[in-house]
């Protein structure tokens, strides 16, 4: 298939081009590297054997996103595009809300307007906002605790409402945990824009001297050692993850699945690992809490495995040598 990536240049996107060519697709990269560097295109086409088409556009551009539909006759659209930083979000909710959600109503109008009608949705396990159990199911009351969270709801709210009005629609949500590592080679992972509001990229830059130590934010939560515990996933997994749901899409119709391994790990936990990866101490001080943040998040995997086909296979000592693999070669990021 011509499949569009939304965010293509980001983290998950780039993995997922190179996961779609070498499964026979044609990725089309569409980006406008609010989060993300011009450079990435190169290693992905030196990752693919060839060059990939790229639109460099906003998702909110509306008339881009129906030319790039047009042009390039894609069949399948697979939806990254968005703000993603929980801290950030509580303080500037109206810049999610005009990006996340106005990106996604722009898109939803284009592929409208062309027939495209096959879509995977990158939603979030904050979408379970503060979990009454764990491990957390697909049937698991949805809520938020920040405007983040509430911008992925929304989205999954729209496409519910698609699917309702015109059953020819095709809709996968794919409710992912915390994505982490790298890419075998090396050559494409996890490159920040400032300061990584994400866990693992943030020790990445401390174990490889960028930054002098990592804060953690909250050590009084109500788990074994009082860190946070989030189910994490290794970005290879991620990415068949996505595959398989596409595969799915196609064959079987619209799903809505989470992605994890089924395994909680506290930050304590990942530092750890990482200290083990990387052959080097991860200093790092106590802070508050963060807001909108909870204590335990973790997937039951059932579903993924039952519907899809597909379970991880890749453990938190694999997701940190993978992510130190990439941090060792590019201590800087991408050029």
């Amino acid at each position: 298939m011509n499949v569009l990536l939304t965010g293509g240049a980001g983290y998950i996107g780039s993995h997922m081009a190179v996961a779609l060519a070498q499964a026979g697709h044609l990725p089309v990269v569409f980006d406008n590297f609010c989060n993300s560097k011009p450079s990435v295109m190169a290693r992905l086409a030196a990752l693919c054997g060839d060059a990939l088409p790229f639109v460099e556009a906003d998702v909110r551009d509306t008339a881009a996103v129906l030319r790039a539909i047009t042009e390039r006759r894609i069949e399948a659209v697979v939806h990254f595009a968005a703000l993603k930083a929980v801290g950030e979000s509580v303080a500037k909710p109206l810049l999610y809300f005009e990006n996340n959600v106005g990106g996604l109503l722009s898109l939803l109008q284009a592929m409208q307007s062309t027939g495209c009608r096959q879509i995977v949705f990158s939603s979030s396990a904050v979408v379970y906002g503060d979990p009454s159990r764990v491990p957390i199911s697909e049937d698991h009351a949805v809520g938020y605790t920040n405007a983040y969270a509430q911008t992925k709801l929304v989205g999954e709210q729209f496409l519910e409402a698609l699917l309702q009005s015109d059953p020819s629609w095709r809709v996968a949500v794919l409710r992912y945990f915390n994505p982490v590592g790298a890419h075998p080679s090396g050559q494409i992972g996890e490159d920040p824009s400032g300061i990584p509001n994400n866990l693992v990229p943030y020790i990445a830059q401390v174990a490889v001297g960028r930054r002098d130590r990592l804060q953690v934010f909250g050590s009084d939560y109500a788990t074994p050692d009082g860190t946070g515990v989030r189910d994490y996933i290794h970005i290879q997994d991620l990415v068949a993850g996505h595959l398989a749901s596409l595969r799915v899409l196609g064959e079987q119709g619209s799903h809505l699945v989470n992605l994890g391994t089924g395994k909680g790990y506290s930050v304590m936990e990942v530092i750890g690992a990482y200290a083990r990866a990387s052959g080097r101490p991860i200093p790092y001080e106590m802070a508050p809490r963060r807001p909108g943040d909870v204590a335990t998040v973790f997937t039951d995997p059932t579903r993924a495995q039952s519907l899809l086909g597909w379970q991880a296979q890749f453990g938190l000592d694999d997701m940190c040598r993978s992510s130190w693999h990439w941090q060792q070669q590019n201590p800087n990021g991408y050029p």
